[in-house]
């Protein structure tokens, strides 16, 4: 498959069609982040199974909300029996979960690089933040552990961001996929860049607004309930944003009423 290579405006254009779809059918696309949010509130308090299940389930949850999205942008009212179609076709939800084992094992490889070079400094400032009962020294030994993590996650979210859909939609193998998936994201690798700091400052200046709702005088109990449903909001942007990244990076035929039900047709 051939990837475009688009500029870097586009990255900021993928997040306005997210919001565009997100409004055709808002009730739907928020409920589906909410449960993605739960997901993760259990992945989080389940460690270590939790941390494993999550990113095993990420080229699934992927397919589920890029189809969800082709549905929307159809003009289609997502119903509960909509949402697990694209995982029945013949072979996908194998093809899927063994992708997912490729992507934790990737991950994990990716923490160890990250965090065993640090890991004395990182035990040693737990036991101090668990002494002086200040979180601060853990927070500053992380730093470095998980600067590390974010520079060599990078090649590994672009191996798998249109992978679950390629394998999905058109049948792509699973390797070939990863390999069109890094090079779709090199080719607009100023987009992404652009996409990825759009979405960091939106989800920063949410926190700063609830910073100073705090120090206006809001309890944080009153903070952080008004703060939950506008993440949730923000993170169902984000993820109809995946749909329109997906169609013109590939430049697919935005003709949504094709092929939501059947693989798309497409030539590896």
């Amino acid at each position: 498959m051939q990837a475009a290579s688009l500029p870097a405006i586009s990255g900021w254009q993928w997040i306005r069609t997210g919001l565009r779809l997100f409004c055709k059918q808002p009730l739907a696309m928020f409920t589906w982040a909410m449960v993605i949010s739960l997901f993760v509130v259990f992945a989080a308090l389940t460690l270590p199974i939790g941390a494993l299940l999550l990113p095993l389930l990420m080229p699934v949850i992927t397919v589920i909300t890029i189809s969800a999205c082709k549905h929307v942008e159809a003009g289609r009212v997502m119903l509960p029996s909509m949402w697990a179609k694209p995982l029945m076709q013949p072979g996908v939800f194998k093809k899927l979960m063994l992708m997912g084992v490729l992507y934790t094992v990737c991950c994990i490889g990716v923490e160890m690089i990250a965090v065993l070079p640090f890991a004395n400094d990182v035990i040693d400032a737990m036991n101090v933040a668990t002494t002086a009962q200040d979180i601060t020294p853990l927070l500053m030994a992380m730093r470095k552990p998980m600067l590390l993590f974010a520079t060599l996650y990078v090649p590994v979210a672009a191996l798998f961001w249109h992978a679950p859909i390629l394998v999905t939609w058109h049948g792509v193998r699973m390797m070939k996929s990863l390999f069109f998936s890094i090079i779709a994201c090199w080719r607009c690798k100023w987009a992404f860049l652009v996409y990825g700091a759009a979405w960091a400052l939106i989800f920063m200046f949410i926190n700063l607004i609830s910073g100073l709702l705090m120090t206006a005088g809001l309890s944080e109990t009153i903070v952080d309930s008004l703060q939950a449903p506008v993440n949730i909001f923000a993170g169902g942007v984000l993820y109809c944003s995946f749909y329109p990244v997906y169609t013109t990076v590939f430049g697919i035929d935005n003709d949504a009423h094709a092929g939501l039900d059947h693989r798309d047709s497409a030539h590896a």
